[in-house]
């Protein structure tokens, strides 16, 4: 991706709270729209150990957000402990497109169980956005 800011150290996620980047859980990613303001959208997500992926469309607002301002930051709640949590903030490393939907497919068998993603949509074209950890914070409340 071009015009990237300087990238920062990889951080490491912190090993009692992997467990939320491996179940299949929503994420919260929050993004800058052009006006300044914060935008918060519950997505889909991969942890490949190194990189948060997620799939947008090029019609949505996150993507335009990651191209202008390649910076996004995740919340993850534990489904089974609401006061458990993990957030990342990222950089925006990689942009690619996916043209055949093999990533949104991907997705769609680990939180439905299904084979495809059902709701295509014509003329969409989806994109992966590949987010890198540079800062954590997590919490329990117990």
């Amino acid at each position: 991706m071009t015009g990237m800011p300087q990238l920062r150290e990889r951080i490491r996620i912190p090993s009692d709270y992997e467990d939320l980047l491996e179940r299949p859980l929503i994420a919260h990613v929050a993004t800058l729209r052009p006006d300044g303001d914060l935008q918060s959208n519950p997505v889909w997500f991969e942890w490949n150990g190194e990189q948060i992926r997620l799939s947008h469309t090029k019609r949505r607002q996150k993507y335009r957000n990651v191209r202008r301002y390649p910076k996004a930051a995740l919340s993850i709640v534990d489904d089974a402990d609401p006061y458990r949590y993990l957030e990342i903030r990222g950089d925006v490393e990689d942009i690619v497109d996916d043209p055949d939907n093999v990533f949104i497919d991907r997705l769609a068998q680990r939180y439905l169980d299904e084979e495809r993603y059902p709701w295509h949509q014509p003329g969409d074209e989806r994109i992966i956005v590949a987010i890198r950890p540079t800062s954590t914070t997590a919490m329990s409340g117990h």
